[in-house]
């Protein structure tokens, strides 16, 4: 009797283990939670179920892709807008763009002008050598604090745009008044100059790992080949 219950035991352990073994096999294959799935947009039933996109002509527009965000030609080759909740993506682009056209700002500025105290403290480094130099004399730990401090409202302002009670990247930060008139056109110009900022950052990045000059001062001394 008692070899019996410790049979019947070991067999529901071991059902036990195999139920455990297949959930966890199938979480493996779950889509992930870290980032806001895509969401579905309703679709007229007159409209074709999928139309080819205008900036790739033989790829198939993204459903997510509806050409209401401004900026948006039905560019995503790899499909991110089916995975990731479209929101989400362009606060992405928009922020990183951003950023983009300061960095450009700054990496052409650091060519044409420097300022005493700048150069006090830097030397005259620029582009990556100047995040070295920085980081060598302790200044990058303060930038590092604020911008993380920065961060803590851009993440509340995400789950705001998550929720529907914001448009992505729209911070009322308008004090000029510019997007009074026309803000849809203020903001395809925003999207398509933070575009370009983006490609024109890393050619400048890569530009100085290879010759060490800055974007004005190549344009002016380009190395022939």
């Amino acid at each position: 009797l008692e070899s019996r219950r410790e049979s019947h035991l070991y067999r529901k352990m071991l059902r036990s283990i195999v139920f455990g073994s297949c959930v966890a096999a199938s979480a493996a294959f779950a889509p992930m939670a870290g980032l806001p799935k895509a969401t579905t947009r309703a679709v007229a039933t007159s409209a074709p179920s999928m139309q080819m996109s205008p900036s790739v002509p033989f790829l198939k527009t993204p459903e997510a892709l509806d050409g209401t965000m401004a900026g948006d030609i039905g560019f995503d080759p790899l499909n991110f807008s089916s995975l990731v909740d479209i929101r989400f993506l362009r606060e992405a682009e928009i922020k990183h763009s951003r950023v983009a056209m300061l960095a450009a700002a700054g990496a052409i500025f650091q060519d044409i002008a420097t300022d005493p105290g700048y150069t006090a403290i830097a030397g005259g480094a620029k582009m990556t050598a100047l995040h070295d130099v920085m980081v060598s004399k302790g200044v990058m730990g303060q930038l590092l604090f604020w911008l993380s401090f920065a961060e803590v409202f851009g993440t509340i302002a995400l789950f705001d745009t998550l929720e529907g009670k914001r448009a992505p990247g729209d911070f009322k930060f308008d004090p000029m008044g510019m997007g009074k008139k026309d803000m849809s056109s203020m903001q395809l110009k925003e999207i398509k100059n933070g575009r370009l900022a983006m490609m024109g950052v890393g050619g400048m990045v890569h530009g100085y790992f290879i010759t060490g000059k800055g974007p004005v001062e190549l344009l002016g001394n380009f190395p022939t080949v």
